[in-house]
């Protein structure tokens, strides 16, 4: 026993050892159990879910200007042979992040708040030093060194949130966190990439100074990156040294403010209510015309297959999706029969007019049973599906409030609802010395002043000379 006992750690030790490599990008060696074909195949299974859940921003132009210049940066990496592939996602929230194999997505959202290609190209140079310094990888790797399987974290900080579909959705921004020193590794490389590419790479402290100012509520949304970046306040004096050790002459250096600004023009700012919206906790879709009240106080969420609503105790569900089926009826007896489920009886009926079926049910699962109702209703020519559900021992809590949730589907026919419309960037040059309050009282905006001031990364009081380009949002505020 002794001798096998030895055989296995010597074999195990010449694994690990085997395992460990040097990393062309970072120069650092590294433990590393997946290898790279096992990276680029995560990266096209996310990649499906993520255009599945998100979407990708309906503008083959946009698309094709952000592959190609992410193309010309990845180029210049230490990795360039992998399938790099760069996409805009259909998400107003102000996010970048990369998937193993080379897999990068920014949003419109950091789109419509950059202010020139430079600053773009040290933000997908910075998603690309993440895949080249392999840590979305890494992190892979020391999940599958501690439970010897290709086990990828969720996202889920509860029981039930494994088996919502909120989860599901929100997998894509949330994939993996990285530690300081990844961030800090990450910069240095898109430095590094976006100077070799002859961008001018001081901009990359711009876009920090955008960061900090949205995490600080200077009129804008709190951006998703923080929930993946540390702190863009804490990061610019380490931007500040990279650059200067670059020795980079900046001159003739690409920044392309205004040619960059130019293609922005009549892209969606903020939500597109067109695929549903929340006024409250109370979700109108008027594309689909319906409406639904989810329960007050709970967490909502709105993607491109789901509308969904979580606890505040995080234990319990409430989510919408469109089905398969000619009727709810069928529809029904399809989601019971599936395995695993055990279908309570299944009554027919309308909610607000509309056909109906409805049925209890409850899941076996290695963390428990879970238990909830299934709505099933008939509208047009579609049938949605409603889902509550908590774990067994919460149901009786939930059940109440979760019914009525479900009984609050129906048409849509408040005209101001059916009829709102998008925002969109406008892209504007100014012909005398102005600022942005001054500016604001001769052309109105849906937004304040503070977001204009933003996206324009200037204060609202900052001289403006004539000839410049600025964006502005235009548009109707919403309901």
């Amino acid at each position: 026993m002794l001798r096998r006992h030895r055989l296995a750690t010597g074999f195990a030790a010449a694994l690990l050892l085997s395992a460990c490599a040097r990393n062309p990008a970072t120069g650092d060696r590294e433990l590393m159990l997946v290898s790279e074909s096992q990276e680029i195949e995560m990266g096209r299974q996310y990649d499906k879910e993520i255009i599945a859940s998100i979407g990708l921003y309906p503008d083959p132009a946009l698309q094709t200007y952000v592959q190609a210049l992410g193309t010309r940066l990845a180029a210049t990496s230490e990795r360039p042979k992998l399938p790099w592939t760069f996409r805009v996602v259909d998400d107003p929230a102000v996010n970048a992040f990369a998937l193993p194999g080379g897999f990068i997505y920014v949003t419109r959202g950091i789109m419509a708040h950059m202010t020139s290609e430079a600053q773009l190209a040290t933000v997908l140079g910075h998603e690309i030093g993440h895949v080249t310094a392999r840590h979305t990888a890494a992190q892979i790797s020391k999940q599958q060194l501690a439970t010897l399987g290709l086990a990828i974290g969720s996202i889920a900080s509860s029981q039930i949130e494994r088996y919502a579909g909120i989860a599901g959705q929100a997998l894509g921004l949330m994939f993996l966190k990285f530690s300081r020193d990844n961030e800090n590794q990450a910069d240095e490389l898109g430095v590094r990439y976006s100077s070799r590419a002859n961008y001018d790479s001081r901009e990359m402290a711009h876009v920090m100074r955008l960061l900090d100012k949205l995490s600080s509520g200077s009129g804008g949304r709190l951006p998703e990156w923080l929930a993946t970046h540390p702190n863009p306040g804490n990061r610019l004096e380490h931007i500040n040294r990279l650059v200067s050790h670059t020795q980079q002459d900046f001159t003739g250096a690409i920044v392309n403010r205004e040619a960059y600004e130019r293609r922005l023009d009549g892209v969606i700012f903020g939500i597109n209510p067109r695929e549903g919206f929340f006024k409250g906790t109370t979700f109108y879709h008027p594309d689909l015309r319906f409406q639904l009240a989810f329960p007050s106080g709970w967490k909502t969420f709105n993607g491109k297959q789901a509308v969904a609503a979580q606890s505040t105790q995080q234990d319990a569900v409430i989510e919408l999706t469109l089905v398969e089926g000619s009727n709810a009826d069928q529809a029904a007896r399809v989601f019971l029969s599936a395995e695993g489920i055990q279908a309570g009886t299944v009554s027919r009926g309308n909610i607000n007019g509309l056909t109906a079926s409805e049925a209890p049910f409850a899941v076996s699962t290695e963390s428990g049973t879970v238990r909830g109702n299934a709505l099933f209703v008939e509208y047009g020519s579609s049938v949605y599906r409603l889902l509550a559900y908590s774990p067994e021992a919460r149901w009786s809590a939930y059940q109440g409030v979760a019914q009525r949730a479900l009984q609050s589907f129906g048409r849509l026919t408040d005209p101001a609802m059916l009829n709102v419309q998008p925002q969109h960037l406008d892209i504007i040059t100014i012909d005398r010395r102005t600022t942005i309050a001054q500016l604001a009282q001769q052309r109105p905006s849906p937004v304040p002043v503070a977001t204009l001031a933003l996206i324009n990364q200037v204060d609202e009081t900052t001289p403006l000379e004539p000839g410049r380009v600025v964006k502005w949002v235009v548009g109707q505020p919403l309901p």
